[in-house]
């Protein structure tokens, strides 16, 4: 038997579009290797499937669903964090904004890595912007908000009535009292708010499912960056399992993954092919405390992973 039967699941999948996938062009103009309709299955009971031939920084998948849990669109929380995952879409809005006097910081795919000096100058913009979020409180109200993504669908999405629906509260409730329900769903797509959003929700449904005194959850996932992304995606939705069988009083199952559009960059070709060479460790296993709380009161160091041996961290740029 494989030593980590879950990490083989998603190494499976990059080695079958490195070998399969067709050449597309796309919205960020980097172009990818794209198959379109995936599947995979993770066992939760075999350990916790985050990476272990490349290091995913846990810290910044907690920090990122406990903010999406909070309803929370600002960027503002997640820089308290050290987390800088979704900093490239809101500075995408400020340097395109009339506001900005700054150097021209357009074709970023493209010059990231052909022009040194370039690169040089976008972290500093980037630095200087971030800075501004945390220290200025209208500066941040207006360019760290990215709109009515995850966080605002999942706890406050809009009725016509003008009322809102916490659909996080309402599924943890039916899982409570209609285990066997189908209709244990989250959607974060919302078609009236796609175009104010600085990034359209790319995992856009997720539903739960009961058997056995056990928590399972599916993600649909419309768009998948294979070698940034998807490693996240795993271990936010296999955490989010955790903590709502945790609050229903149940154990974890599968996590099942469907992907739609399953791409790798052209831009992390080599990047995937590292890793693929690379040795696979044990799975690690999710501490989290032993008495639960609401999902709105967890904090980053409530949950931690025990044993998490893995191979050095790779990096690529992300396509915006």
């Amino acid at each position: 038997m494989t030593i980590n039967p879950n990490e083989d699941q998603y190494l499976k999948l990059a080695r079958y579009v490195l070998e399969h996938g067709h050449q597309k062009g796309d919205r960020t103009g980097t172009g990818t290797l794209s198959t379109f309709g995936y599947q995979m299955r993770f066992d939760l009971q075999q350990g916790f499937p985050i990476l272990t031939s490349k290091k995913v920084a846990f810290g910044l998948v907690k920090s990122e669903l406990l903010w999406f849990l909070r309803g929370d669109t600002n960027i503002r929380f997640l820089l308290e964090h050290k987390n800088h995952i979704w900093d490239e879409w809101a500075f995408k809005k400020w340097v395109e904004s009339p506001e900005y006097q700054g150097p021209d910081m357009t074709d970023f795919g493209h010059r990231w890595l052909t022009d040194a000096a370039f690169k040089d100058q976008y972290l500093e913009q980037k630095r200087l912007f971030c800075q501004r979020i945390l220290e200025d409180d209208d500066f941040a109200a207006k360019y760290g908000n990215l709109g009515n993504v995850y966080g605002s669908q999942w706890r406050h999405w809009q009725t016509r009535q003008g009322e809102t629906i916490d659909q996080i509260k309402n599924v943890i409730e039916a899982i409570k009292t209609t285990p066997n329900s189908r209709r244990l769903i989250v959607s974060a797509w919302n078609p009236e708010d796609v175009p104010s959003m600085a990034l359209p929700p790319c995992h856009t449904l997720f539903q739960f499912y009961v058997n056995d005194g056990k928590l399972s959850c599916q993600l649909y996932q419309r768009s998948a960056d294979i070698f940034l992304g998807v490693p996240f995606n795993i271990a936010s939705y296999t955490l989010l399992t955790h903590l709502i069988a945790k609050e229903c009083g149940l154990e974890v199952g599968e996590f099942v993954h469907t992907l739609g559009d399953a791409h790798i960059y052209l831009n992390h070709v080599d990047q995937v092919k590292e890793q693929l060479a690379r040795p696979v460790h044990k799975a690690p296993q999710l501490v989290l405390p032993e008495e639960g709380k609401p999902l709105e009161e967890y904090q980053p160091q409530d949950i931690t992973l025990a044993n998490y041996e893995h191979e050095a961290a790779i990096k690529a740029p992300v396509a915006v």
